[in-house]
């Protein structure tokens, strides 16, 4: 496999690539995910099976439109593909660490959600950690988030043996209150911006790992809390940048909902009591 994964390198840079050395690299829970060198480069790799190739085709798609719009920094994709029977992503190394300015995280999300489209979802399906993701373009919010972001994560959750505590059809006929007064736009968002996907390059912000689609920019605002918080001045820079609507606060619960649901489908455990507790708070 790595010597398949050299080659597609070189192909790729146009300059001769050999693996001399591979480090393993701690972090992420989905993929394998390894640091290949030479005398001169290196590179960041993730392997899966080969039944992740599309997964890992359309992160790099991802990587490549955030890159495109020049708001925010992202590792580069290389090449992907497969070898024997196993799917891999070639990326950009960055050396990540040293001086964090949250500040400018926010400044630079702002400026990527100031990115539109005019629908809802965006042009393949990708996953949210090991589970498919569905994107398919959506004239209103209400209906894409229905269908295919809540909707779908209860269907799975329900398949395997979580039971939802208020019949899903309040549960969909109550989703418009949360939007009196508020009309998302079709924002480009990371889709997983939880602390573990974002870090730093000497102070520029870096984000990584997209679930990208066009939608509601509260969605990684909100994702930013649910995981013990970004820092407040990363909260400060953003609202200074691209102010928040006043009812961010009712939604953020619901957008929430999305991820615990989706950790109940990965890993099971306490996720589903939480969501649980988190339906019947917001849907009482």
């Amino acid at each position: 496999m790595w010597k398949e994964i050299a080659i597609a390198i070189s192909q790729a840079t146009g300059e001769k690539f050999t693996i001399d050395r591979r480090q393993g690299q701690s972090g992420g829970c989905i993929n394998q995910t390894t640091k290949v060198c030479d005398d001169q480069r290196q590179f960041f790799v993730k392997t899966n099976n080969i039944n992740c190739l599309e997964m890992f085709e359309a992160e790099a798609i991802a990587l490549k439109q955030i890159y495109a719009t020049q708001k925010i920094r992202v590792p580069q994709p290389i090449c992907w593909g497969s070898a024997g029977d196993s799917a891999y992503l070639v990326m950009e190394c960055l050396e990540l660490g040293g001086r964090q300015d949250w500040e400018a995280m926010g400044h630079h999300l702002a400026a990527m959600h100031q990115v539109k489209s005019d629908r809802f979802g965006w042009d393949r399906a990708n996953t949210i950690g090991a589970t498919p993701q569905i994107n398919h373009w959506t004239n209103n919010w209400i209906d894409f988030w229905r269908e295919y972001r809540l909707g779908f994560q209860i269907h799975l959750a329900k398949r395997k043996g979580w039971t939802c505590p208020i019949a899903e059809e309040k549960i969909y006929a109550t989703l418009p209150r949360f939007f009196d007064n508020y009309q998302p736009q079709p924002s480009m968002v990371h889709g997983d911006l939880w602390g573990g996907n974002a870090a730093f390059v000497d102070g520029e912000p870096v984000i990584f790992d997209p679930a990208l689609y066009f939608g509601d920019r509260e969605v990684d605002l909100a994702m930013t809390e649910l995981f013990g918080g970004f820092p407040a001045q990363f909260y400060r820079a953003y609202q200074a940048a691209y102010p928040l609507d006043a009812g961010y606060a009712q939604r953020k619960t619901l957008y929430n909902l999305y991820h615990i649901l989706n950790h109940y489908n990965l890993f099971g455990g306490g996720y589903g009591s939480q969501a649980s507790r988190m339906i019947e708070s917001i849907f009482k």
